[in-house]
C-alpha cells in the first residue's frame, strides 16, 4: 500500500473522502454539482460529523470519481494523535474494494499541524496489515489502492512521513513474529530472521549454547534444557552516529517462543497462545528495523534471548539452583517464571559489554500486570525516574502507552531464597512488581526500565489500525523514545 502527499487531486476516477468537523465543502474546488449533492445527502441522513462518522454518496456528480465518502472528526481539538492514527485507519477500511483506482483524502481546513496529517497517514498504512500466509480457503485476497493526502505542504510532508513509513514496516514485522506458529518460528529461524537485517546495514551476531556456556549463562540456558530447540541470544548493533564514540542505547527483548511453563506446566486453556511469548523479543527486532530503515541518528544496541519453555527428561526443576553469568545463584521455584531466567543473564551481558547510556527491557513477563493495568496499558518499573518519564511521555505520543508501578527494598525481600542468593518467584502477591525486583538485580547502576507487555503484545481491543492478534507494542513507542530524545 502506497500513501503519498501530493498537491491537488488526481484526474483518475478513483473514490473521495471528505474528513470533515462540519459542513464546509465549498472550500475545496470541487464542482458545485457536487457541492450541492453533498450538502443533500449531509441534510437528508441528519449527518452530524462525529468522530469516525461516515456517508457515502455512490452516484457523484462529478465524472473524476466513482463515490464519495464523507468521515467525521468529530472536535478537532479533542482529537489526540492516537485519534488521527484511528481515523487513518478509518480511511484504509474505507478504501477496500478500490485496488484498481486511487483513493484521494481531502481534510478539514482547520487540521493544520503537520503531525496530526502525518498521523492520520501512519493510521491508514497500520490498518493495512493483514497476516492470512497460512489460511488456504476463503483467504482475503482484498488488495488496496494507493492512498493520496491533499496538501499544499505536500513536499516536506512527503520527508516527514519516510520516518513513520519506517515504523509501520518495524510494527509489521513485529506482528508478523508473534503471529508465526512456534513450529516454524523455534530459536534458530528466529535468529536466522534476525540475520535478514544485515541487509539493512543492521550488524547481527549469534551467540549459540557452547558460547553462552563459556560465559556462564546458565540462567537463560536452563529453561531450554528441556526442548530440542537450541537456545540463541542474538545481538544486533545499529550505529548511526558512526564518527562519534557515544554510549549506545540498549533494549533487551525476552523471546520465548513457546512457553508451556516446563515441568510447572501451564493449564491447557489457551496455551496456544504462548506462541506469543517471544513479544518483548520481537518489539526490539521490529524497532532495530524500524531505525535502520530510517537511517535514525543514534548508535543502538537490540539483545534478544530467544527459547523454548519444555517439559522433558531434561528440563529444569523446581528445587533447582543455577548460577547466572553474574555469579548470582538462583532457586528455581516455579519453571514457569523463566522469563526473568533469560532476562537475567541477557541483562547481564548487555550491561557488561556496552556500557550502555540506559537498558530497557520489553516482555511479556507477567499475568499479573493484566490484573493491575489489564490489556490497554503497559506496566513500567524503573531505577531511573528520568528514564521513565521519557519513556512516559514517548507513550502518549505515539500511543503506546505506560504506567510507571513501585520498586521498593520490601517487595525485593520477597524475592530473597533460604538456599540461593534469591528464588525466581515472590510470595504470589505483587507478582508484576517481584519480577521486576528480580531483573533489577542485574543491571548494577546502569539506568533502566523494565516494561511489562504482557497485556499488550497480544490481545488488546482490535480498532481500526489493527485487527491482529499481536500488535507490534513497542515499536513506535521506542522509536518515538529515541526519536525525541537522543537523535542528535
Amino acid at each position: 500500500m502506497k500513501i503519498k502527499f501530493l498537491p491537488k487531486l488526481s484526474q483518475s476516477k478513483g473514490a473521495l473522502i471528505l474528513v470533515l468537523s462540519k459542513n464546509i465543502f465549498k472550500g475545496f474546488n470541487l464542482r458545485k454539482e457536487l457541492v450541492s449533492q453533498l450538502n443533500k445527502a449531509v441534510l437528508n441522513a441528519k449527518f452530524s460529523f462525529k468522530k469516525m462518522q461516515t456517508l457515502e454518496i455512490l452516484d457523484p456528480n462529478d465524472p473524476n470519481f466513482n463515490k464519495v465518502i464523507i468521515m467525521g472528526t468529530g472536535t478537532l481539538n479533542k482529537l489526540s494523535l492516537r485519534d488521527f492514527d484511528l481515523l487513518g485507519g478509518k480511511i484504509t477500511q474505507l478504501s477496500l474494494g478500490e485496488s484498481k483506482s486511487r483513493v484521494s483524502i481531502i481534510y478539514d481546513s482547520a487540521i493544520k499541524k503537520q503531525d496530526s496529517l502525518l498521523r492520520m497517514a501512519y493510521g491508514s498504512l497500520l490498518g493495512s496489515y493483514k497476516f492470512n500466509k497460512y489460511k488456504t480457503k476463503k483467504k482475503d485476497k482484498t488488495t488496496l489502492p494507493s492512498i493520496d493526502i491533499i496538501s499544499n505542504n505536500y513536499n516536506e510532508l512527503n520527508k516527514l512521513f519516510q520516518r513513520y513509513s519506517a515504523v509501520s514496516k518495524g510494527v509489521f514485522l513485529a506482528r508478523d513474529l508473534v503471529n508465526e506458529p512456534s513450529n516454524v518460528l523455534y530459536p534458530k529461524e528466529y535468529s536466522r530472521r534476525i540475520l535478514e537485517l544485515r541487509k539493512l546495514g543492521i550488524i547481527v551476531e549469534v551467540l549459540g549454547e557452547q558460547k553462552m556456556k563459556s560465559l556462564g549463562m546458565n540462567s537463560l540456558l536452563g529453561v531450554g534444557l528441556g526442548s530440542q530447540h537450541e537456545s540463541q541470544l542474538v545481538v544486533m548493533k545499529w550505529n548511526g552516529l558512526k564518527n562519534k564514540k557515544t554510549k549506545p542505547l540498549c533494549f533487551v527483548g525476552k523471546g520465548v517462543c513457546f512457553d508451556s511453563g516446563g515441568i510447572s506446566l501451564k493449564p491447557g486453556s489457551k496455551m496456544e497462545e504462548m506462541i506469543g511469548d517471544m513479544g518483548g523479543s520481537a518489539a526490539v527486532v521490529g524497532l532495530m528495523k524500524s531505525l535502520a530503515l530510517r537511517k535514525a541518528k543514534a548508535n543502538v544496541v537490540g539483545v534478544v534471548g530467544l527459547v523454548e519453555n519444555m517439559p522433558d527428561g531434561k528440563a529444569q526443576k523446581p528445587g533447582d539452583i543455577v548460577k547466572s553469568m553474574s555469579g548470582q545463584t538462583i532457586e528455581i521455584q516455579n519453571t514457569d517464571a523463566e522469563g526473568r531466567l533469560v532476562l537475567a543473564d541477557a541483562l547481564w551481558y548487555t550491561q557488561k559489554r556496552f556500557k550502555p547510556e540506559f537498558i530497557v527491557d520489553l516482555a511479556t513477563l507477567t499475568g499479573a500486570i493484566l490484573v493491575s493495568l489489564g490489556n490497554v496499558i503497559s506496566g513500567i518499573f524503573s531505577n531511573n525516574d528520568k528514564l521513565a518519564d521519557k519513556i512516559y511521555k514517548a507513550g502518549q505520543v505515539s500511543g503506546d502507552r505506560v504506567w510507571q508501578l513501585p520498586l521498593d527494598e520490601s517487595y525485593d525481600r520477597l524475592i530473597d531464597s533460604q538456599f540461593a542468593d534469591m528464588k525466581n518467584i515472590g510470595s504470589g502477591r505483587a507478582g508484576s512488581i517481584t519480577a521486576a525486583q528480580f531483573l533489577k538485580r542485574f543491571v548494577n547502576e546502569v539506568p533502566w526500565t523494565h516494561i511489562d507487555i504482557a497485556g499488550t503484545a497480544t490481545g488488546m481491543p482490535k480498532n481500526s489500525i489493527n485487527t491482529s492478534w499481536a500488535t507490534g507494542f513497542g515499536v513506535h513507542l521506542l522509536d518515538t523514545l529515541i526519536n525525541q530524545n537522543f537523535e542528535s
